[in-house]
């Protein structure tokens, strides 16, 4: 930097992945980003994307772990970062450098975390002063997931009616520490594919073909309504239960879409087995499982059922790693800001 020279304007920031428990899966507008269908989710801890946005120079650079990247994944940043050029009246380039301690583009919500964080890092570099809610709705046009992750905790993400997206808001239900005994017990397989196909094609597909995506969308509501009384009372079986029921709705349509889409594999229909085979010896659900748009399976159960469930799994091949996670926190900001233009808002 020459002598004088003020600082390129940058900011850093962390965001987590979370996991849809009431899953969102189709928009009603691609470019808003506006879901047919409330969601509700839980943030978790330790996954983290770092991303770190500098302003300054001609055109936008993006890597993603170390990795230039191009085409679709540099669009969609590119359009994000207009959107916060646009509210900050800049016209420079941007260097975007982000990364991920989880895998990529299998089913972890790496899009969630990503563009979160990048919401979050892009609106601080540019000197936008935006509460937390509007950097969630900005973080929606990159991933609509990525708005819940600007919250920790349980989230519910709200469809909204408008067709200006205005009541498209994500909001924090119930903080990290509301439900110390649950955990997320996450499965990562070793025969886990690279998505194929970009859940934003994917979910359209499914809302163009699948027979029974109507009625799902209209079932929803009541089952989110319940998943919500069933976290406020720490109600372990009904949560596990609905946990389940949603899964395997949303399974459902996304399996007979045409042409089908099948996330599983082997070793996760394995697993999928075991926790209804545990289950069912227990009498009721003591595990409740789910996954988004990949192999990997989130397995939510009480600390105290940990260990049966680790029995459960004895000898299931394709297992690369088992974490034990919890309800963690939100977004946040790690670096020093740029400051602020005055009158910002």
């Amino acid at each position: 930097m020459a002598a004088g020279r003020p600082p390129e304007p940058a900011a850093t920031a962390e965001a987590p992945p979370n996991i849809a428990l009431i899953k969102y899966w189709g928009v009603r507008d691609e470019v808003l980003g506006l879901p047919y269908n409330s969601s509700f989710s839980v943030t978790l801890e330790r996954f983290r994307s770092r991303t770190r946005v500098t302003f300054g120079g001609d055109g936008d650079r993006f890597r993603l772990n170390g990795v230039p990247q191009s085409g679709k994944p540099r669009e969609a940043v590119v359009r994000m970062l207009d959107r916060i050029r646009a509210a900050a009246g800049r016209s420079d380039g941007a260097r975007v450098d982000s990364t991920n301690n989880f895998p990529t583009a299998s089913g972890l919500a790496s899009s969630a975390s990503g563009f979160a964080a990048l919401a979050l890092a892009g609106s601080a570099a540019a000197g936008l002063r935006w509460s937390t809610r509007r950097v969630s709705a900005l973080a929606r046009s990159g991933s609509g997931s990525a708005s819940r992750s600007l919250f920790g905790g349980f989230v519910q993400w709200d469809a909204g009616v408008r067709d200006d997206g205005r009541d498209c808001i994500a909001r924090s239900r119930f903080g990290p520490d509301h439900w110390p005994g649950l955990v997320d017990y996450v499965t990562l397989l070793a025969d886990a594919p690279t998505k194929a196909v970009r859940s934003s094609v994917a979910m359209q597909r499914t809302v163009a073909t699948a027979p029974g995506y109507a009625r799902r969308v209209a079932e929803v509501p009541e089952r989110l309504e319940a998943m919500v009384r069933a976290v406020r009372r720490r109600d372990a079986p009904g949560l596990f239960g609905l946990v389940i029921e949603e899964c395997d709705s949303f399974r459902n349509v996304c399996e007979t879409s045409d042409p089908p889409l099948d996330y599983l594999t082997r070793t996760s229909r394995t697993i999928l087995d075991r926790v209804r085979a545990l289950n069912a010896r227990a009498g009721e659900p003591v595990v409740g499982y789910t996954h988004d748009a990949g192999a990997h399976l989130h397995l939510f159960t009480l600390a105290g059922e940990v260990g049966a469930l680790r029995a459960a799994l004895r000898g299931v091949p394709g297992i690369r790693q088992r974490l034990v996670l919890r309800p963690g926190p939100g977004a946040r900001l790690v670096a020093p800001t740029a400051r602020p233009p005055r009158g910002s808002r």
